[in-house]
């Protein structure tokens, strides 16, 4: 229901307010699945992903689960929602619940900055994506783009273009730290960050930069 939905969102912001998309780094999703680290800069991103990657889960504040029909959607999806001042309890509801939702085949996003960012700044990265990574042995991949220069968190007005997203290698985490993990993950989103801000031609021929560690 909820791929239904994001793809009705995704069309109609593209028909109705001239927000298109482009993406390289598609042929790095693998076969199977693991846990996306995505850069948060707006709603578009919630949908989006929903077209690129297969069946997923998000690690959410719950109280998205209180909006209704979307909320309720969330929560059938077996969506992991958590209280974002749970501390410790919130991190081991994201190491147990997320390692289940992986076990059956389910994709983990997690936009690890918490909050949306603008445009041309960054959040502090939580760990918590990174230890269900280095806790589970599930890969992580990586996720950059742009869509806060078009649908900011700061406004109503959503303003025409082109969404320019990039999906990084795949990081193996087996015998990773989690701090390890997470840093390396923050550093090659914020490296494609740096690049898809200042770039004014579309994504052709862009050479994806792959993630240490």
């Amino acid at each position: 229901m909820l791929a239904i939905w994001s793809v009705s969102i995704i069309s109609m912001l593209r028909v109705i307010c001239g927000v298109r998309h482009e993406v390289v780094g598609e042929h790095n999703i693998p076969a199977e699945n693991g846990i996306v680290l995505c850069k948060h800069q707006s709603a578009w991103e919630t949908f989006a992903l929903q077209l690129f990657f297969p069946a997923q889960v998000w690690v959410l504040k719950r109280e998205l689960l209180w909006i209704p029909i979307f909320g309720w959607g969330l929560k059938v999806g077996g969506a992991i929602a958590i209280d974002r001042k749970g501390g410790k309890k919130a991190l081991m509801q994201v190491i147990k619940q997320g390692t289940e939702r992986l076990q059956r085949g389910l994709w983990v996003v997690i936009f690890p900055e918490g909050t949306r960012s603008l445009p041309g700044s960054k959040g502090k990265y939580s760990v918590g994506g990174a230890m269900l990574a280095a806790r589970s042995g599930y890969p992580v991949v990586p996720v950059a783009h742009n869509a806060g220069e078009f649908w900011s968190s700061k406004s109503f007005t959503i303003r025409p273009g082109t969404v320019k997203v990039i999906i990084g290698p795949v990081l193996l985490t087996e015998g990773l730290k989690a701090g390890e993990i997470n840093e390396s993950s923050e550093q090659w989103i914020e490296e494609q960050m740096a690049v898809i801000t200042n770039i004014d031609h579309p994504l052709e021929g862009l050479k994806v930069q792959k993630a240490q560690g």
